[in-house]
């Protein structure tokens, strides 16, 4: 049967508990595979594995738990590999990747933060801040609202402002933020965020990092900011080419 992976940690850290249910249903119990000074906390991967709540919670239950009692390098909802001897190979063969990982993710946690622009309010801080913008705006106000050329005029310049707005203030999240933390990994590009940075922070100085995005929103209030975590440093592990399990679930 097919190994289902949870996350790397340890040898020498405390196995998980006997009755710890993970994915499937009903829940293949969790166990841990050993190698060397690596192991992996894992179960049998059910058949169809997909997406669904009740196992995407299981996974992160069990990463909390093996978590809870030292590092754990998470691997991502749905890494099956064929078999436990695939999972010990990799473990083996990528060693020292992983101790050094585990050495630099140690009492650690990472919080993802995404950003953008509250509609109203990022005009008005445009406008505010372009008195080309302003004048022309005045200058329809007088003429009735303008012709449709100026009207078409004006909104392009608008859009360009606000593109403009949305580059500045991408790279103010991460400056703003990325003191605060010990390593910075910036997410795909999506569209309706301007910014989606994911920061890897000392677990002790979770409370500052919290209160410091707090700051962010209040002094920027053209800009909604939201903040998750703390999270599983899923953005830090750095598995590689080598990663100890193929992504399958939802394929």
């Amino acid at each position: 049967m097919s190994t289902y992976v949870y996350g790397i940690t340890a040898g020498s850290h405390p196995t998980v508990p006997e009755d710890l249910g993970g994915v499937g249903e009903p829940p293949m119990p969790v166990r841990v595979l050993k190698e060397g000074e690596l192991a992996a906390i894992v179960s049998d991967a059910p058949e169809g594995l997909r997406p669904k709540r009740r196992d995407l919670l299981a996974h992160q239950n069990v990463l909390a738990e093996a978590g809870s009692a030292g590092c754990v390098l998470p691997m991502r909802f749905g890494s099956v590999a064929p078999d436990d001897s695939a999972v010990t190979g990799v473990l083996a063969e990528r060693a020292d990747h992983y101790k050094e990982r585990l050495k630099a993710l140690e009492g650690k946690v990472e919080y993802n933060v995404k950003a953008t622009h509250a509609e109203e309010a990022v005009l008005h801080h445009v406008m505010a801040g372009n008195p080309e913008l302003r004048a022309l705006a005045e200058a329809n106000r007088k003429a009735g609202g303008g012709t449709y050329e100026q009207k078409l005029q004006l909104g392009e310049m608008v859009a360009a402002a606000v593109k403009a707005q949305e580059a500045e203030d991408a790279g103010l999240v991460q400056q703003a933020l990325e003191p605060l933390a010990a390593a910075v990994s910036v997410g795909p590009e999506s569209t309706g965020w301007l910014a989606n940075v994911s920061f890897l922070v000392d677990r002790d100085a979770a409370a500052g990092f919290a209160q410091a995005v707090d700051d962010l929103r209040a002094a920027h209030p053209h800009l909604d900011v939201r903040l998750n975590g703390p999270l599983p440093p899923y953005s830090f592990v750095e598995p590689g080419p080598a990663e100890p399990a193929e992504q399958t679930a939802g394929k």
